[in-house]
């Protein structure tokens, strides 16, 4: 068996076009296509995907976010519904999306709607290196998202062969791997 990467990151909105219009205005994310032609539901669903009983899905919507994971949108009715978690709760309580300008991608951001929770801050730790920042913000309906860039080596880097991913740089037409 070959692992190869994270295919997508399931997100559950309150409002299918404000979430679809948030990302593509904030991190340049394209419709690919709507999942669902009619509304999914009932004890086919519910076991299968750990939902409560009664809930229904109105739309999955796949996006294309530049080289990492697609993001799959998702809308339900027929339950009750808690606000988003924030880092400090237990499961998956972030994304995080490399960008090459963190001062551009944080204001439009912004402009899309966001919030950030702070402005870009160098990365720490294991991270640091010249150049390597990263800020958390809030989407319009309160998930967590991170902006991180690290165009220089990362302090880690140093102490083991195994390093994390990063995209391929482009030099004259031709990607290289850094």
């Amino acid at each position: 068996m070959t692992i190869r990467a994270i295919e997508h990151i399931g997100i559950t909105a309150p409002d299918l076009q404000q979430a679809t219009r948030f990302f593509a205005d904030a991190l340049g994310a394209e419709k690919v296509y709507e999942m669902l032609d009619e509304p999914l539901a009932g004890p086919a669903v519910e076991p299968g995907l750990g939902i409560p009983t009664g809930a229904r899905i109105e739309a999955i919507r796949m996006l294309r976010l530049g080289e990492g994971p697609n993001l799959e949108l998702f809308t339900y009715s027929g339950t009750t519904q808690r606000d988003p978690v924030v880092p400090s709760d237990y499961g998956l309580q972030h994304f995080c999306v490399y960008v090459d300008d963190i001062e551009e991608a944080a204001a439009r951001l912004e402009k899309a709607g966001g919030q950030l929770l702070s402005q870009p801050g160098d990365l720490p730790g294991g991270d640091a290196g010249e150049g390597n920042r990263y800020l958390y913000a809030r989407t319009p309906w309160g998930s967590t998202v991170e902006l991180v860039t690290y165009p220089s080596a990362q302090a880690y880097e140093s102490r083991t062969s195994l390093h994390r991913w990063r995209p391929a740089r482009e030099s004259n037409n031709v990607r290289q791997e850094k």
